[in-house]
């Protein structure tokens, strides 16, 4: 069994005080910091140490590769050269590294990495400019900075420059590295930064907000461990001048079409929505201020109840990956970002901290087990930026993005998580998480140590052996986990198909006892005596879980649950490698067993089903008996690129029943631009219109006014004459528009022959275009596309009769 040891360490992840003398308020509940908790299982042990050997030092290598890191060096004029990386924000995968870092030395000493750690920020310095401005594109670049950062300092702040973005992150690194290692270079680089930005923003001065939050929250930060209040009001103003004046633009995207506390809805980027509400509940903390409270209690429930993902994900569009509308969930296209779900777990983690309700907990739980470690790979080294809840073979995990937000948040995100274990307030014990660990608590000045043993997330009976130096009386606060209650979550958004067969467990050195329950905790309140051991044992079953009849996309199906895990059908468990034709019946019996050599170790999810195909030349669709296989969701995309399915149809009517073959279905496809996403045109499944991209789709953009081709190679010649093309368009919310003109050719030997057309060659939106030419006797066709001179173009279909 792995086993982490925490070292002793003055570092308090969300809220050490250590230099501050000033807060008088803060959370009415306190976190155990993870430097005071020794995880020792199976399941988080070898994925917080795979992040320190494998995740930290390839965001650090890639970084260089990027040129990220060189973006310092020529700022702080050790390297000549031009910005080198895509983005402005880039400067923050640096800070997080920086952060994660400081969180995994204190669990892992690391001499090599301290130095490399040490030498970033040397180039951190170096890149500062005199009067604390700290931003290498512009440094660089001066007024010929990216198109986002504007030609003079925070032009664009409130748009895309994300100059304080970058700070907020930067911020958070450097309370994070001077509190684990007491090094003090990189706090003062950050106090030069603040007390600039503090003399230049404000009421007064530049009355405006972020484009992208999150200096909010690392001002906080910055407040805690230095105690000057000055940046505390300002991590407030950022809040309160949002939404407000007519100078600049309010925008839904970046939540600021109105002041936050008159805001009950969560609208636009997820990202940048997560973080507002989190900064607004550390603000909230400190300052004591109802009103953000208020605000963003009515947000959560427009979350939970409208807008969540079962697997704990936020953010359903793409386009601008943030939040759709009420019940807007869909599965294929669902965006849920792997660093949206880090700042859910943010958010929920400080709601429960003002409140004690472990309803928060359950959302943070969910998000943390299913969407957060989809993200990274069980072996560290890849990633998912989007994490969907369906996929016909077009999603797979990557070692970087241009945009490597998500992996450098991984990076320090995984380290952190004991933090959310346990919590305290006054003699009151929260066991929030059930990871085998251990920790010790004061109350009435005596020390009692708890230590959790279990096989979570793989069964559930859980022992706490509770050590007190002297007897002393305090009260357990022990969570009633949403996977072994009557609801998965608050709300009606999902609901158990059947109750639990049975009610939590109690035992105390043997004997049941009965637990009053408050807040969704079950509280034991004793006098605990040296050795005193408590049994807890949850029903642990497979939960059938239907939506909320509003989400359209899980209309007829269910999705399934053991633990806090969802789980997945994927393609490499079927013969035929087909899911999406699956039907299981809501009354089928499944079992669970857990096989130590699968993807790592996992319990999987069996049973007996049935696949639905299509009679050729019928509307008629038959069913035939077929093995059901799942395993937990987190654990997809491992084994190759194929089909995967969240939710499972449980009737031939709500499937998607394996169609006939067709010519184009048999052909293998190539194209001007080669990516997974070829193989959306000949899936034979139709959109709803041009804009829809509830399935695979293939596009060129962001290539504008070229020619583009696609072409099909049938299995043998074959004798055709009619061809149909369903067309995208997704602007004005997209780059996409129908093309300028398109052409049709057939093979001819070596040579490309435009077919003799009978029909125009339309150019319709919303429905198939078809074209009718005389018949040739071809091994192969190619599609010929024209893009406009200011919108690129795509396809949904192409059907070849």
């Amino acid at each position: 069994m792995g086993k982490i040891f925490l070292l002793p360490a003055i570092f308090v992840f969300l809220f050490s005080c250590t230099e501050n003398k000033q807060a008088k308020n803060e959370y009415p509940i306190t976190p155990v910091p993870f430097t005071k908790v020794q995880v020792n299982d199976n399941f988080w042990s070898k994925r917080i140490k795979t992040n320190h050997d494998v995740t930290i030092p390839i965001a650090i290598q890639k970084s260089e590769e990027t040129g990220s890191i060189d973006n310092f060096a020529i700022a702080g004029g050790l390297k000549e050269g031009v910005f080198c990386s895509p983005y402005p924000f880039d400067d923050s995968d640096i800070y997080k590294i920086i952060e994660g870092a400081a969180y995994s030395l204190q669990m892992f000493p690391d001499e090599k990495m301290e130095h490399v750690i040490d030498s970033l920020i040397d180039l951190i310095e170096l890149a500062q400019e005199d009067d604390g401005y700290l931003y290498t594109n512009r440094t660089i670049m001066g007024e010929n900075g990216h198109e986002w950062a504007g030609k003079k300092r925070w032009e664009k702040v409130d748009d895309l420059s994300h100059e304080l973005y970058n700070l907020g992150h930067f911020y958070e690194a450097a309370t994070a590295y001077y509190q684990a290692t007491g090094k003090r270079k990189i706090l003062d680089v950050a106090i030069k930064s603040a007390d600039l930005i503090d003399s230049v923003f404000g009421y007064g001065k530049i009355e405006d907000w972020p484009g992208h939050q999150e200096v909010e929250i690392g001002l906080a930060k910055l407040y805690r461990t230095t105690g000057e209040k000055r940046y505390l009001d300002l991590a407030k103003f950022f809040l309160d001048v949002r939404g407000t004046g007519n100078v600049h633009e309010h925008k839904t995207y970046n939540q600021s079409h109105i002041p936050v506390v008159d805001q009950t809805e969560a609208v636009g980027h997820s990202v940048r929505a997560a973080y507002m509400w989190s900064g607004m509940a550390d603000v909230a903390a400190l300052t004591g201020d109802k009103a953000y409270v208020n605000a963003i209690t009515k947000i959560w429930e427009d979350v939970v109840y409208k807008k969540l993902y079962i697997t704990g994900g936020i953010g359903a569009e793409g386009g601008h990956e943030g939040f759709g509308g009420p019940y807007e969930l869909p599965n294929m296209r669902a965006y849920c970002e792997t660093c949206a779900a880090i700042a859910n777990v943010f958010w929920n983690h400080r709601m429960f901290l003002m409140t004690g309700e472990a309803k928060y907990i359950d959302v943070l739980e969910r998000s943390l087990y299913n969407n957060v470690l989809s993200g990274v790979s069980i072996s560290g080294d890849h990633f998912f930026y989007p994490n969907p809840l369906e996929s016909i073979g077009q999603h797979q995990r990557s070692e970087w993005f241009g945009c490597a937000c998500c992996p450098s948040n991984i990076s320090r995100f995984i380290p952190s998580m004991p933090n959310y274990i346990y919590a305290q307030k006054d003699d009151q014990i929260y066991i929030n998480l059930f990871v085998p660990s251990s920790t010790t608590f004061e109350i009435e000045n005596k020390k009692i140590e708890i230590t959790q043993t279990s096989d979570m997330p793989w069964n559930g009976n859980i022992s706490l052996t509770i050590q007190p130096e002297n007897p002393v009386r305090s009260k357990l606060f022990i969570r009633i986990p949403g996977w072994a209650s009557e609801n998965p979550l608050p709300g009606d958004l999902y609901s158990f198909l059947e109750k639990p067969s049975s009610k939590p467990v109690f035992k105390v050195n043997g004997e049941e006892v009965n637990p009053k329950f408050e807040n969704g905790y079950a509280v034991i309140s004793r006098t605990w005596q040296p050795g005193d051991l408590m049994e807890i044992g949850f029903p642990y079953e497979i939960r059938k879980i239907k939506a909320n009849k509003n989400i359209e996309d899980d209309h007829g199906k269910m999705a399934l649950q053991l633990g806090p895990l969802v789980y997945c059908a994927e393609w490499t468990d079927y013969e035929d490698h087909d899911i999406l034709s699956l039907v299981l019946p809501e009354n089928t019996n499944l079992s669970s067993e857990f096989q130590p050599a699968l993807l790592g170790g996992v319990n999987v999810i069996s049973g007996n089903a049935e696949g639905a195909e299509k009679v050729e030349g019928s509307a008629e669709i038959k069913t035939t008996p077929r093995k059901f296989t799942a395993i937990p969701y987190y654990a997809w995309a491992h084994r190759g690129q194929g089909q995967m399915a969240v939710w499972i149809p449980t009737t031939k009517e709500s499937t998607r029943p394996k169609p006939s073959p067709t010519i184009a279905s048999k052909s293998t496809v190539e194209a001007s631009l080669e990516t997974n996403l070829i193989s959306g045109i000949n899936d034979q499944l139709l959109p709803k219109n041009s804009a829809d991209k509830s399935n695979t789709l293939y596009h060129w953009w962001p290539r504008k006014n070229e020619t583009h081709w696609i072409v099909y190679n049938f299995e043998k010649p074959t004798r055709v004459s009619e061809t149909e093309v369903y067309w995208l368009k997704d602007i004005p919310d997209g780059g996409c528009d129908l093309p300028e003109n398109w052409k049709l050719y057939y093979k001819s030997g070596e040579k490309w022959v435009e077919v003799n057309a009978e029909t125009p060659y339309p150019i319709i939106e919303d429905q198939m275009n078809k074209l009718v030419f005389e018949p040739v006797t071809t091994a192969a066709l190619k599609l010929e596309i024209q893009l406009q001179k200011e919108y690129s173009a795509g396809l949904h279909e192409w059907i070849v009769n």
